[in-house]
């Protein structure tokens, strides 16, 4: 499965959670930020979320109305422990996209 978050929620994230201001220039500096985030105690309120294996970022840029008009969005695709069932999926990724979504 897989969401997509604007580059400037996770560094909104990421200066809330940690106190620093990054740059995101690639889907390497996204994935370090992403770890930051993941790292903070309580951010999940499911024990399920141990069953989260790794998240994969990818790079995207969307174009609002010309060619130099454009945001940086990354995908993030979560990879989960085999026999995981789907609602237990859902319900990790959307407790993430909740807590991206009040930044």
């Amino acid at each position: 499965m897989k969401i997509k978050v604007k580059r400037e929620k996770l560094i909104k994230a990421v200066k809330s959670l940690q106190g620093i201001e990054v740059v995101l220039e690639s889907s390497d500096d996204a994935k370090e930020a992403l770890n930051l985030i993941l790292a903070r105690p309580g951010l999940f309120k499911s024990t399920e979320a141990g069953k989260l294996k790794d998240i994969h970022v990818t790079s995207v840029q969307e174009y609002k109305t010309s060619a130099v008009d454009y945001e940086v969005m990354f995908l993030l695709e979560f990879l989960f422990e085999d026999q995981v069932t789907l609602e237990i999926k859902v319900a990790v990724i959307k407790e993430l996209q909740e807590f991206f979504d009040k930044l």
